[in-house]
């Protein structure tokens, strides 16, 4: 019997809610058991006493931890995650000018990371063991071994060197007088306002960190598709297509394409974890002003309020992103529905 996929998505989001909810017990005590005390961070040393104490009342420290817990909760439910003590405005304020930043080049990044590493690893599979096969190995191997950070400085220089005028830091130039839009992500509001001189400048602000945030993914996902694709090319149905004279091209891209695809799926969860990470170093070195490197600067700055919720909106991209991959890997596989529904 086969499962509905809409069974199948609510019984994943049963599982994630959970994991949201494991998720922030654990930020929140963690956060606050780590050594130092925010509100003499926030105040200075020059603070007194008294004012510290004050602080700690308003911002509840001085309550039993889990009354701290609920209290957080309860607000966050209401979309109040509390008042950053670093920017001095609601942390909702911070996220909501941070959070597209980093998802803009997230996605952009995924984007660049299939549309090289799928090819590439069908490339790979059909020329096995010859040059080109060689070649996308040792291509896949160094995008897998060399960290994102190297990938970025590199870049960086490189551009410098050989691409003059090419942007090398920051989302947008602001010589183009761009002021923002309701979104947030550049490229959309830019087409929705008619502004594609300005979509054309976002894109070149993307490249350089979208690749070097994307390069370890293209190694494994390369890797991945090469041997599905060969394994797959060794299933029965493939040989009796291929003994019927089916034409290879259709072969490969209507029948082993669509096998092969399952196992890059699997873990692009795993790799979009990969890239929330990695996305707090690429920020810093090409000065993106994301969430992520907003998120560093409130660890560095010890600001609970803004390092529960960055934790907490990481989290919550981690399971979309899972959810989605589960989604399409159940749509290409209905094998997968059935087996749940036993």
């Amino acid at each position: 019997m086969q499962q509905h996929p809409l069974v199948a998505i609510l019984n994943r989001l049963g599982a994630f809610v959970l994991v949201m909810i494991a998720l922030s017990i654990m930020i929140f005590a963690l956060a606050r058991v780590v050594p130092g005390d925010p509100a003499r961070m926030a105040l200075g040393p020059a603070a007194t006493q008294e004012q510290v104490d004050a602080l700690r009342g308003e911002m509840g420290l001085d309550k039993p931890l889990a009354a701290q817990y609920l209290d957080y909760i309860g607000n966050a439910l209401h979309g109040d995650l509390g008042f950053s003590l670093v920017s001095q405005r609601p942390v909702t304020t911070d996220l909501s000018q941070t959070v597209p930043a980093t998802v803009e080049l997230v996605l952009v990044s995924v984007i660049f990371m299939f549309a090289v590493a799928i090819p590439l690893g069908v490339i790979t599979a059909h020329y096995r063991d010859r040059p080109l096969d060689h070649i996308g190995r040792i291509l896949s191997l160094t995008g897998v071994t060399i960290p994102s950070f190297l990938f970025a400085i590199t870049l960086q220089l490189l551009a410098a060197r050989f691409l003059s005028g090419w942007p090398i830091i920051g989302r947008i130039d602001h010589s183009l007088g761009w002021q923002g839009g309701p979104t947030g992500f550049i490229l959309i509001d830019g087409t929705l306002a008619g502004r594609f001189d300005v979509v054309l400048d976002a894109l070149k602000h993307l490249a350089l960190p979208a690749f070097a945030l994307s390069m370890a993914g293209i190694g494994q996902i390369t890797r991945i598709t090469r041997s599905s694709m060969i394994e797959n090319q060794r299933k029965d149905h493939v040989l009796t297509l291929q003994s019927f004279g089916v034409p290879e091209r259709v072969i490969i891209f209507r029948y082993l394409l669509k096998l092969s695809s399952i196992a890059p799926l699997t873990i692009m969860g795993l790799e979009f974890a990969s890239l929330i990470g990695n996305a707090f170093v690429i920020e810093m070195v090409f000065a993106w002003g994301g969430f992520a490197s907003y998120g560093l600067n409130a660890i560095l700055q010890k600001d609970l309020n803004a390092v529960t919720a960055v934790v907490l909106v990481a989290g919550l991209f981690f399971i979309v992103a899972n959810l989605i991959v589960d989604v399409l890997i159940s749509i290409i596989d209905p094998r997968l529905r059935r087996k749940e529904a036993r």
